[in-house]
């Protein structure tokens, strides 16, 4: 009994760090505001990728976890690596194509519903009930929240190479939960974006880069890699361990709610009533999936409720 007990304490701690590092993502858009001209999406998404992945691996290796003598699952590894990389590819391009407000609420609104579901056929997850009350809450808040603030328009080349963002991201979560189970948090994003940088490589070798040469650019550029990559991607491992694929990815969607705060305190956005309803969806959906009671965070089997 106090070994179960035990298990759900540990996994409510593992919703709080997932909530943290989406939290920490949601700092992302802000930051990207107040880069200098001429950093466009493209070499700030790689930069990001590089220098988290880069500051990961000093982390790993002051931890010693790279001296880990288990063998790493190639494909896994691979997987997981390709999928961020791909991400980051398809997301931009989708949000390019049929705007911020479409691109956005398709890509991090499918992929809860992808992780779910890959998260059952992959790995045997049962999401359940609450999970799905939750996360239809948090996208009808996201739908609100977002669209209220951007132009719409629709784009079905747009709309598939989001829903491709989406399913990506998934990917990279039920790949990156296998590897979890034998190696560290930190040495897994280490590996991973250190890998998926090297293939966002070629991407901006003719770009340029003098944006990084300046102080604001330079900050900008720490930041995101730094806070939103190396510490978010920690807590978000370490968090992934404690709960279900399907609810690791309902709760990052606390980053479109952390933006739009920065973006009324910070950059002096007007919140309009349908994004302040759509803050209250996403709020109770995050509640009803993070408040620990003793059905929430249990594994399938011996009799127990389903992990949400």
């Amino acid at each position: 009994m106090h070994t179960n007990e035990e298990a759900l304490t540990s996994r409510g701690h593992g919703a709080w760090y997932i909530l943290f590092a989406a939290m920490l993502w949601g700092t992302t858009g802000t930051s990207q505001a107040l880069a200098p001209p001429g950093a466009g999406s493209a070499t700030i998404g790689t930069a990001r990728l590089v220098i988290g992945g880069l500051g990961l691996m000093v982390y790993a290796l002051l931890r010693g976890g790279l001296r880990d003598p288990r063998r790493w699952p190639l494909v896994a590894t691979l997987v997981a690596a390709a999928s961020m990389a791909a991400y980051q590819v398809f997301f931009f391009a989708g949000v390019a194509r049929t705007g911020v407000a479409i691109g956005t609420i398709v890509g991090i609104g499918s992929s809860p519903i992808l992780a779910g579901a890959l998260g059952y056929f992959v790995r045997g997850e049962r999401p359940g009930l609450r999970w799905a009350i939750a996360t239809a809450l948090a996208i009808a808040g996201c739908s609100l929240l977002i669209a209220s603030g951007g132009e719409v328009q629709i784009h079905i080349g747009g709309i598939i190479l989001a829903v491709g963002a989406g399913l990506s991201y998934a990917i990279f979560t039920v790949a990156s939960k296998t590897l979890l189970e034998d190696h560290p948090p930190e040495v897994v994003m280490a590996v991973t974006f250190c890998l998926g940088a090297l293939l966002l490589l070629p991407l901006i070798i003719n770009a340029d880069l003098g944006w990084l040469r300046q102080a604001r650019g330079a900050a900008v550029a720490l930041h995101l890699g730094l806070v939103t990559v190396a510490v978010a991607y920690t807590f978000f491992a370490r968090g992934l361990r404690q709960v279900s694929v399907a609810a690791a990815a309902t709760l990052t969607l606390a980053e479109p709610l952390t933006a739009t705060t920065l973006g009324v305190f910070l950059l002096g956005e007007r919140l309009t009533p349908p994004a302040f309803l759509g803050i209250l969806l996403i709020f109770s959906g995050l509640a009803l999936l993070s408040v620990r009671k003793s059905a929430i965070f249990q594994k399938p089997g011996c009799g127990r409720p389903p992990v949400v």
